[in-house]
């Protein structure tokens, strides 16, 4: 029976930071993942699941080795992030105004993915099981035991959930969740663009949903189309021409002459669970929680989460399995979460209605906010996290 001082159930951005991070204080660590990543070439289609990596993200990849290798791929660099429902009525940021070259990165998913798990070949203690899937976790004397697909059996001193929202680590804890359907969908759409706008990323609230364009690299960009699960199903169904004529009349003229690429859905959902850990067992990342991806702060709070954890346990030394450091990364951790669910929440309410008041307050509201200097940059800097 193998025995690890961690086991990381899922490979995917989270897991596997986590994996380097734990690997670089000299843990032995297993990370156990069902697919592997397909191999990038340059020639490929942009993926549809992509991210807005904030600078603070940026700054963990750095550590853990990983971001010259992203950077070797692809990515795409934006100075400027636009909000409006009316469009005299708009909220601007600018790196500019911070002194910043950027304020993020707009990268594939399976980008960052890939140039995580190149790191893990630089770890004699990091042990990758692809493909495998975990079907019993056991709570055993400190620690767990772990039951994989093909009945092997691992040993831990402490498990990691970073399995995604329907984790089954969480449920095999036994770890209960507070979660709610938003009743919408979000789909996204890959387009070529003629317009040169890979330096902005921009949103549009519209009563149905917002309406969303992240740059991609080459003239290319991600459009996100929010809206009833009737709605999107029916899009999703078009042919592209159909689909294009849609497009054009939802979204704002700021998207300009385009072509439709690809595209897919997926429907909202908000959890938290309501502890990230149990003794010997820590869950991170969407297995914690999942938030409206109205900001793309999705990732960058699985990160933080990384970055958490992580230093708890490297503060902890020799004494990293006290059920205290995991008590510790959740009050670190879990009101930072709270907050910015309950802020796209408040967000998304907000402007997901067509009442004529209110309707005039968010607007006025946002117009003011374009010129509250201070406060605007603090919201700013709390977003990227820097």
């Amino acid at each position: 029976m193998e025995q690890y001082d961690v086991i990381v159930a899922g490979g995917g951005m989270v897991g596997a930071a986590t994996a380097i991070g734990l690997a670089q204080q000299g843990l032995e660590v297993a990370v156990i993942e069902g697919y592997a990543p397909q191999p990038f070439m340059s020639a490929q289609a942009m993926d549809l699941r992509v991210s807005a990596i904030s600078p603070r993200s940026v700054v963990l990849l750095e550590q853990l080795g990983a971001w010259k290798t992203v950077m070797a791929m692809r990515l795409c660099p934006f100075k400027r992030l636009e909000t409006w429902e009316n469009p005299e009525c708009r909220t601007r940021f600018n790196a500019d105004e911070m002194q910043l070259q950027q304020l993020g990165y707009i990268v594939e998913n399976r980008v960052i993915q890939l140039a995580l798990w190149q790191q893990f070949e630089q770890y004699d203690n990091i042990t990758l099981l692809c493909p495998a899937t975990m079907v019993a976790a056991t709570a055993i004397d400190e620690g767990y035991q772990i039951e994989l697909d093909n009945g092997s059996l691992l040993n831990c001193g402490l498990l990691i959930g970073a399995d995604g929202a329907n984790s089954q680590v969480r449920q095999q804890a036994n770890i209960g969740i507070t979660a709610w359907d938003y009743r919408q969908h979000c789909m996204l759409i890959n387009i070529t663009t003629a317009l040169p706008q890979q330096d902005i990323t921009w949103q549009q609230f519209t009563p149905a949903g917002p309406r969303s364009f992240l740059p991609l690299p080459g003239h290319q960009g991600s459009l996100v189309w929010y809206d009833s699960p009737a709605r999107i199903r029916q899009l999703s169904a078009m042919p592209a021409a159909q689909l294009h004529a849609e497009i054009v009349a939802t979204f704002p003229s700021e998207l300009g002459e385009f072509t439709v690429l690809n595209h897919g859905s997926f429907p909202l959902t908000r959890r938290h669970a309501q502890t990230y850990y149990k003794s010997n067992v820590v869950l991170l990342g969407d297995a914690a929680h999942t938030i409206n991806p109205l900001a793309g702060q999705g990732v960058n709070l699985g990160f933080k989460d990384v970055a958490c954890l992580l230093e708890k346990i490297n503060q902890a030394g020799n004494e990293w399995q006290q059920p205290q450091v995991l008590a510790n990364y959740e009050r670190c951790r879990r009101p930072d979460n709270l907050i910015m669910q309950t802020g796209m929440d408040f967000f998304y309410s907000t402007f997901s209605n067509n009442i004529g008041p209110l309707k005039l307050l968010r607007n006025v509201g946002l117009r003011a906010a374009d010129h509250t200097g201070a406060i605007k940059k603090h919201v700013l800097k709390y977003a990227m996290g820097i």
